[in-house]
């Protein structure tokens, strides 16, 4: 059995839906302002958002309403969202016009590929996987994004000193983003396990549907050991 994501499995569901009015307006408007195409080439920061402050990622970020409210909060550092569900990349659009958010840019496409192929090596300041799909079948488990192969990729992306902030109300896949992490010598947990929750994330809808099924919320905070600089690679 191997343990890397094979090119050919896909880590999400692309789930159908129409898109609202307002969603499928603000794609037609907003997109050319702050959506960053898929190429096969290496971002330039400086260039996309003006500016040198730190960068975090969020990988799947659903209907975007928790990116927006972080971003809006730390206007100082500036945010990717990747994500491949065209109703969630509308809704987030008309939430950055709304709020003015300068600092906030959008990937419509796969995060592995994203990952290995447009992010420069030592430039992430965090990066956030809030409620990742959980495929719970067991059969599915090899689908999950967070395993040994993609951490493998992320990693160097990750400033020495930055951040991975996961969430997710699946136990067993707790459990694994655990013990994926024990494996990278360069990760410390500074709780050694859960993290009892960080005061600034807002909850998302994922977040509302798992409480709703009793659910408990379970958190992992992570850093790559080194000391932090702010200067973008």
């Amino acid at each position: 059995m191997t343990d890397t994501i094979r090119s050919d499995i896909r880590t999400y569901v692309l789930r159908t839906g129409r898109l609202s009015k307002l969603q499928k307006n603000a794609i037609l408007t907003l997109s050319e302002s702050f959506i960053i195409p898929f190429r096969e080439e290496l971002l330039n920061y400086r260039t996309i958002f003006g500016n040198n402050n730190p960068v975090i990622t969020e990988i799947g970020f659903g209907m975007g309403d928790a990116t927006a409210e972080i971003a809006d909060n730390n206007r100082d550092k500036n945010y990717i969202g990747i994500e491949v569900h065209t109703p969630g990349v509308g809704k987030l659009l008309s939430r950055i016009d709304k709020l003015k958010l300068s600092n906030l840019k959008i990937i419509n496409y796969d995060a592995v590929q994203v990952i290995r192929s447009m992010i420069p090596l030592d430039s992430l300041f965090g990066v956030h996987i809030f409620f990742p799909d959980p495929w719970p079948k067991k059969k599915h488990i090899k689908r999950r994004l967070i395993q040994k192969t993609f951490i493998n990729d992320l990693l160097p992306k990750i400033k020495k000193g930055g951040y991975i902030y996961a969430a997710t109300d699946w136990e067993n896949y707790a459990d694994q983003i655990l013990k994926v992490f024990k494996e990278f010598t360069e990760l410390y947990n500074p709780s050694e396990s859960y993290t009892k929750g960080i005061g600034w994330r807002p909850d998302t809808s994922f977040e509302r549907k798992g409480i709703e099924k009793n659910h408990t919320i379970r958190e992992i905070w992570v850093e790559k050991k080194g000391r932090l600089t702010n200067e973008i690679s």
